[in-house]
C-alpha cells in the first residue's frame, strides 16, 4: 500500500514538472517570436543594390579615375559619378578587410567572417547613415557602365537585346556631356572623349567594340609577386652556396699548393 502511495506521487510530481516545462517553453518561443518580429520591424529596406552599386564603383575605380587623376580633373559633385552620389560610400569606406575571412565594422569594431554578414549589420544597425534622403543609387548606372559584364562575363556572350543597348548608350552619354563638358576645357574635352571610348562604344550589337578598350588601373601579376618572394628566398641560398663554393676552392688550391712544394723538396739533387 505504501509503495503505491509513493509511485503514485512519483508520477504526479513528474506530470506537473513536465507541464510546468511545456509551459517555460511556450513563454519562450512567444518571447523569441516577439523578438524576431520587432528585429523584422526595426529592419529598413532601401531599394538599391549593394552589390551593383560596388561593382558600378569598382568599375569606375578602375577604369576611369586613373585617366581623371592622370588629368588632374575634378569631378563635380553634381556628377552622378561622384563618390558623393554613391548611397553606400561611407559605409563602404567603412569596411576593414581583417582577413581571408574576417571582415570589421569600422564603426562599431565588430568582426564577421563574410562580407555579406557585414552587409547584413550595415542594413540593420548603421541604416542611420545612409543619405536616403536623396536619390543616390549608383546601381542605376550599371547599365551605362557594363556591371554585368564585370560582375559576370559570360553574358557578353548573350544575345543582344537593340532597344536595351540604346538605352544604355543614351545613358552612358548623357553621363559623359554632364561629368566632363567639354566646355570646361581640354582636359574635360580628353575626358569626354575617353569616356566615350571606354564605356559608350561598346553599347553596341555589333560585336565589334569590347568595354574597357583604354585598360584601367594596373593590377599587380600575382604570378611576378610569387616569382619575386620566391627569388628574395632563393637569393640568400645562392650567396651561401657560392661562398661554400669559393671555400672548397680556397682550400683545393691549398692543397695541391703544398703537395706541389712536397714534391719539389723530395727531388733528387
Amino acid at each position: 500500500m505504501g509503495r503505491a502511495k509513493a509511485i503514485t506521487s512519483i508520477i504526479l510530481i513528474q506530470f506537473i514538472l513536465l507541464h510546468v516545462t511545456k509551459s517555460q517553453q511556450g513563454f519562450e518561443e512567444s518571447s523569441a517570436a516577439r523578438t524576431l518580429k520587432q528585429e523584422s520591424h526595426d529592419t529598413h529596406e532601401v531599394h538599391c543594390s549593394r552589390e551593383r552599386s560596388r561593382a558600378a564603383w569598382q568599375i569606375i575605380d578602375d577604369y576611369l579615375m586613373p585617366f581623371v587623376e592622370e588629368e588632374g580633373y575634378q569631378i563635380s559633385t553634381d556628377c552622378r559619378l561622384h563618390p558623393d552620389n554613391d548611397l553606400f560610400r561611407d559605409q563602404e569606406r567603412h569596411k576593414i578587410h581583417v582577413d581571408v575571412n574576417e571582415w570589421r565594422c569600422g564603426y562599431c569594431k565588430k568582426s564577421f567572417r563574410a562580407e555579406r554578414f557585414l552587409d547584413q549589420h550595415f542594413d540593420n544597425r548603421h541604416y542611420n547613415l545612409l543619405n536616403v534622403n536623396q536619390s543616390k543609387c549608383l546601381a542605376d548606372l550599371c547599365g551605362a557602365l557594363h556591371c554585368d559584364f564585370v560582375i559576370n562575363s559570360n553574358l557578353l556572350k548573350a544575345k543582344c537585346n537593340p532597344a536595351a543597348a540604346a538605352r544604355n548608350r543614351h545613358l552612358c552619354e548623357s553621363l559623359a556631356n554632364s561629368c566632363f563638358p567639354i566646355s570646361q576645357g581640354p582636359s574635360a574635352r580628353r575626358l569626354h572623349e575617353l569616356f566615350l571610348r571606354q564605356f559608350c562604344d561598346a553599347h553596341t550589337c555589333s560585336g565589334k567594340a569590347k568595354p574597357f578598350p583604354g585598360g584601367g588601373k594596373k593590377q599587380t601579376n600575382l604570378l611576378y609577386m610569387a616569382t619575386s618572394i620566391l627569388l628574395m628566398m632563393l637569393l640568400p641560398l645562392f650567396y651561401l652556396l657560392y661562398y661554400l663554393y669559393q671555400r672548397d676552392m680556397k682550400r683545393e688550391t691549398q692543397v695541391l699548393r703544398r703537395v706541389s712544394q712536397v714534391g719539389r723538396k723530395a727531388k733528387p739533387s
